[in-house]
């Protein structure tokens, strides 16, 4: 398979934040969030492998400001790594004061994706490649991350064995 640029995957979601979507506190909620970054990084996923894919894992989920009514958040997604069948998503969330402009980062994450077949059966995908900075630095550091999910995934299996029914 030739080898897609980052950017060829690179997906945004733009919405506004409205008083059903906030908590008592009046600040976004996070599984609310949470959902829009899962469908951006789909996107993003989908638009690289060309076929269906599936969530793999979310690694941790970082709320770094709040997010309150009247305001947008902006979601962006690109696969920054794959392997053979799994494609890291990064993501970046900004949320504006639309009244000011102000934007701040409040959020990102990385997910993994996996493509299936119709079958729900793991399929190949094309390689990836950074072409700016930013992209190459999130590229070199992925196998460490991709290790550390390798990892977590195996204290999961044991804690699921462990408190299973």
């Amino acid at each position: 398979m030739e080898a897609k640029p980052c950017s060829e995957s690179r997906a945004v979601k733009t919405t506004l934040v409205l008083p059903p979507n906030t908590n008592n506190h009046g600040t976004l909620f996070g599984g609310e969030l949470l959902a829009h970054i899962d469908d951006v990084a789909s996107i993003a996923a989908i638009k690289h492998a060309r076929q269906l894919v599936v969530t793999a894992s979310t690694d941790s989920v970082d709320f770094l400001s709040p997010v309150t009514v009247g305001q947008s958040i902006t979601i962006e997604a690109f696969v920054t790594w794959t392997h053979h069948t799994s494609m890291e998503i990064f993501v970046k969330v900004v949320v504006e004061n639309l009244m000011t402009g102000e934007e701040k980062v409040c959020n990102t994450a990385f997910l993994t994706f996996v493509a299936v077949n119709e079958e729900g059966r793991p399929v190949p995908v094309a390689p990836v490649y950074p072409e700016t900075e930013n992209e190459k630095r999130l590229y070199n550091s992925a196998p460490k991350r991709a290790q550390q999910r390798k990892e977590r995934r195996k204290r999961s299996k044991e804690f699921a064995k462990e408190f299973g029914l």
